[in-house]
Order: C-alpha cells, then sequence, then structure tokens
C-alpha cells in the first residue's frame, strides 16, 4: 500500500462522513467512482472495504437469487432508479443479458461491464455495515449496483461473493471518450429516415433506425417534431407522475446506466418534490420503488410516438443540460396489448413548449 493510497482512502472517508454519496466524493478527489472504490481493495483497516469481482457477470448475477429480497439500483448522471426484489429469470449472452423477474426486470450490456467489487461499509453510528456488489463500466462509471436489505440472507450473499472473488489485481480504468457531435440536419436522409419511422412495428426498431440513419435521438426528435414528436416543458415529469399517481394510472419508468437499464412496471403512489443545497428533486418514495431525478438538470422533454403492430405507443423522454438521457415514461403495457387510454390521456394534458411559449 502507497502513501498516496492510504490518504486516498483517509481523504474519501472524511467525504463520505460529511454525507456525500459514492460518486460526488470521488469526483472531488478527481477520480472515477470506479477507480476510487478499486483503491480500496487488498487488506487496510478502512471503513470501506472493497472485494475484487470476476465474471460472468451473468452467472453472478443468476446466483443472487438465492439471496432473497435486494436492492437494485441503476443511475446516470442526474436520476437514479431503486427497485427491491429477487433477481429472478435472468437469461442471456456475455454480450447481453435479461432480468424478468416480478419486480427486477433489467436490460443489461455485459460489453460495459468491465470490473465489479464487494463492498462493505461501515457507517459513522451504525451498528451493521451496508454490504453491495457495485459494478463499473470501462471510464470507472457505475453501470449497476445490488445492496443488501434486511431480508437478504446475507451468508447466501457471502457465497456469491467468495465464488465470484477475483484472483489478482483488479483491471485499471481509463478515461471517458468524449461523445461525437451529431451529423449536421443536411447530412441527414430526414425523408428516408421518418418513412423508416412510420413503418415500425415494435418500438426496439427505433434503435436499429437511428443507427442506420446516423441520427442522435434528440435530433431525431427534432426532426419528428410535429408528426411524431413534441417538445414539453421541463416540468412535465413532475405533472406526469403526480396526474398517475392521483389517478392510479400504471406506468413504466426507464432509467439506464452505460450497462444497464433497469424498468419499474406499476403505479406510482408518493410523488415527493423536494428542494435542498440548490438542487430540485423529483422523488417517488413507495414501497419496493424509489426514484429520484434532479429537476432542475431537465433541459429538454419530449412526447414521442412510435408506431407498433399493437398501436401506437407513447413516451415520455427527458434529457439532461449535457444531452444525457435522464429516464423515459410510459403507459404500462406487454407486447400485444394496446396502450392504456388513461395514459394518453395524461401525456395529452401535457402542455407543448410552444404553447407555453406563446404570448
Amino acid at each position: 500500500m502507497t502513501h498516496d493510497t492510504a490518504d486516498l482512502r483517509r481523504r474519501f472517508a472524511e467525504l463520505r462522513a460529511q454525507g456525500r454519496r459514492h460518486k460526488d466524493a470521488a469526483e472531488a478527489l478527481g477520480l472515477s467512482e470506479g477507480a476510487a472504490i478499486a483503491a480500496h481493495a487488498g487488506t487496510h483497516d478502512g471503513a470501506l472495504q472493497a472485494v475484487p469481482l470476476a465474471g460472468p457477470w451473468l452467472g453472478l448475477l443468476r446466483a443472487l437469487e438465492a439471496c432473497g429480497p435486494l436492492l437494485a439500483l441503476t443511475r446516470n448522471r442526474s436520476t437514479v432508479h431503486e427497485k427491491t426484489g429477487v433477481y429472478q429469470k435472468l437469461s442471456g449472452s456475455e454480450a447481453m443479458g435479461l432480468a424478468l423477474g416480478a419486480d427486477i426486470d433489467l436490460r443489461l450490456f455485459f460489453g460495459q461491464w468491465h470490473a465489479g467489487f464487494a463492498v462493505t461499509e461501515q457507517a459513522p453510528g451504525s451498528t451493521q455495515a451496508q454490504q453491495s456488489l457495485q459494478f463499473f463500466a470501462p471510464d470507472g462509471t457505475a453501470v449497476h449496483k445490488v445492496f443488501a436489505r434486511e431480508a437478504t440472507d446475507r451468508a447466501a450473499l457471502q457465497a456469491v461473493v467468495d465464488a465470484h472473488r477475483l484472483q489478482g489485481e483488479p483491471p485499471a480504468f481509463r478515461a471517458a471518450e468524449p461523445r461525437a457531435d451529431p451529423r449536421d440536419d443536411a447530412a441527414i436522409d430526414t425523408a428516408g429516415f421518418l418513412r423508416g419511422w412510420a413503418g415500425m412495428q415494435d418500438t426496439h426498431e427505433f434503435f436499429g433506425l437511428l443507427k442506420d440513419f446516423g441520427v442522435e435521438r434528440r435530433q431525431a426528435f427534432r426532426l419528428a417534431e410535429g408528426r411524431f414528436t413534441r417538445r414539453v416543458g421541463t416540468d412535465a415529469l413532475q405533472a406526469l407522475l403526480q396526474e398517475a399517481a392521483f389517478d392510479g394510472t400504471p406506468v413504466m419508468v426507464f432509467v439506464g446506466s452505460p450497462g444497464c437499464i433497469q424498468i419499474h412496471t406499476g403505479p406510482v403512489r408518493r410523488v415527493e418534490p423536494l428542494a435542498v443545497r440548490g438542487m430540485r428533486w423529483l422523488n417517488v418514495l413507495d414501497e419496493g420503488f424509489n426514484l429520484h431525478l434532479r429537476e432542475d438538470l431537465v433541459a429538454q422533454a419530449w412526447v414521442v410516438e412510435k408506431p407498433t403492430s399493437d398501436g401506437l405507443v407513447t413516451a415520455v423522454e427527458a434529457f439532461d443540460d449535457q444531452g444525457e438521457p435522464m429516464a423515459m415514461f410510459f403507459g404500462a403495457r406487454k407486447p400485444g396489448q394496446p396502450e392504456l387510454q388513461a395514459w394518453r390521456r395524461i401525456v395529452r394534458g401535457l402542455p407543448s413548449l410552444a404553447a407555453e411559449a406563446t404570448p
């Protein structure tokens, strides 16, 4: 252990004691979150201990079913999605996977799962250490986390850690690659792109459509404005969640990281905006499902319609002030079922941005 590593652990612990999240404490030290956690591997007496883990990641996640209820957490820069349940119905390959349990619903992109750690942290004043599994992309961005809860079988969780303990040093992290700028609108075959959009039979075709025509997602919504999309105010997310909570309309809430999309399907009940330390959080605080979204970072919100074999499917998508996706909202539905009319009514009630801007 070098002096620098020991000093880093000490400073990280000080920031944690101030109430900072792992990500915020790491950034305050000029590190990625993954690099900060990796610095806690090995033998030391710090409050946070990290055990490097080895894949295959699909096998590790499958083994979590024996642990009982766990909290699954997926987040991006501005939004945190938490679901409590059992990891069940895991399938896939080394590249991609699915979790289709009753509560834990994930789309997994293992190409971005660069490193994993079993993390044990003793919080000041707490009698029981917090246990988690944390997974990171090559640039140290967290892609997915799993936390023990009161009802978790901790012996089974320890058995998963022991079975997947990495022998040797954890992989190193590298700097994030800069995001490519969107192509100029003039370089896009807009007419062809919109024809392809009109011909979709499944919402999942949209990802391929963007790739085939070389269109950035927000650019696509702008090019389709008035036909398949309309821009709404940055307060639209709060309005739709409060309306869904009021009338009991079940929704789907998607939040993604580089390596995982986590989904909640069902009602939302307790919607609580909160302003703290100059930040405005939009929270859903339900049993089994929590959402924490930085409403003050919402830069764009779009209503998006996609044709499918089951009829139109309507989403509301939000992007932050750096152009990153924050969250996507749908009415709850399964393939083969038409979209809920109650959800369409909620979305129709969201004022268009142009209408709001008109004197």
